[in-house]
């Protein structure tokens, strides 16, 4: 027996296997998924939970495998194989589709000049090391007239020209005006209300001085309670205060009045110099009795005193 025989009878098994509901069960084979949309039998689901569950679980198995089966098979080493259909399911988008991105003012031109854009590509053929090097970045083939090691000078120039800083200061004006028509376009974007559109520098930056405010209002005695308030301030925000729960685990309260106890019965800390004993400090005691002249002056004052005769 073959295998185009096996398959036959096994296809011949499953078909006797028929699946009869009151909703035809929906079987999409190009995801293999099988979904029944029949009310769930709430007297056989409250009856025997498990068994309900394994008897529709089977149900859709057997479809399933009754539709595979129907399907074109060809025998391969691992065994048959069924060629899927495409899916039929359409499934649903985690985000919504992103908005289209704005045009910026040359694409605008182009389009309405009929101006098609040809993209350049990264790498250009160098003659003199015959090698592809990049067209950008670094050692790229716009830095080329800044490290030439032979470069024309006008015969008008001044002693001091320097020709690579010239060709440099000119590329960095270049790659200055591009980001400042970047960071118009994006405004513009911003204007028109496209979320696509990444935040303008501007935006950043606001965030960034709101943030330097919101510090140094802190940093004040008063919190930034009683300072003058600026035009369009937001309201800071404070520390929420954070509760311990009204009701907690026996272990847990257990645990806190331990802690309480084993604070209450600990010995003050002291100085290495100091014992538990001495709680009295004789240098400060000394200091404050003479009002700071010392110990050699409070006793001649208590010499001197004892020396007076004291009249009746």
């Amino acid at each position: 027996m073959d295998v185009s025989e096996i398959l036959a009878e096994h296809a011949a098994k499953q078909q006797a296997v028929v699946v009869e509901k009151e909703i035809p069960l929906e079987v999409d084979a190009g995801f293999l998924t099988v979904t029944d949309p029949n009310p769930i039998d709430e007297e056989s689901y409250k009856a025997d939970l498990e068994d309900y569950l394994m008897s529709t679980a089977r149900d859709g198995v057997q479809t399933l495998i009754a539709t595979l089966f129907s399907l074109p098979i060809t025998s391969s080493q691992d065994g048959p194989l069924a060629q899927l259909p495409p899916p039929t399911t359409q499934l649903p988008r985690a985000k919504p589709l992103p908005k289209p991105k704005p045009l910026t003012k040359w694409e605008q031109f182009a389009k309405a000049k009929g101006i098609s854009h040809r993209k350049k590509e990264k790498k250009t053929w160098d003659e003199e090391k015959q090698e592809w090097v990049d067209r950008w970045g670094w050692k790229g083939a716009n830095k080329k007239e800044e490290v030439q090691w032979l470069t024309p000078i006008p015969a008008n120039a001044d002693v001091d020209f320097d020709p690579a800083k010239k060709v440099r200061d000119e590329r960095k004006a270049r790659v200055e005006k591009n980001q400042k028509q970047q960071e118009k376009n994006v405004a513009r974007a911003q204007q028109s209300g496209s979320t696509s559109a990444p935040a303008p520098p501007t935006a950043q930056r606001k965030r960034e001085i709101d943030r330097t405010v919101a510090t140094t209002r802190m940093s004040t005695a008063s919190m930034g309670r009683f300072d003058r308030k600026l035009d369009g301030e937001k309201k800071l925000k404070g520390i929420k205060r954070k509760f311990d729960p009204t009701e907690v685990s026996s272990q847990a309260e257990q645990s806190q009045n331990m802690a309480i106890l084993s604070k209450l019965g600990r010995e003050p800390e002291t100085k290495k110099s100091r014992t538990s004993s001495e709680v009295l400090n004789v240098r400060k005691a000394v200091r404050f009795a003479s009002k700071g002249k010392g110990s050699a002056a409070l006793a001649r004052d208590a010499n001197s005193k004892k020396g007076k005769k004291v009249k009746r």
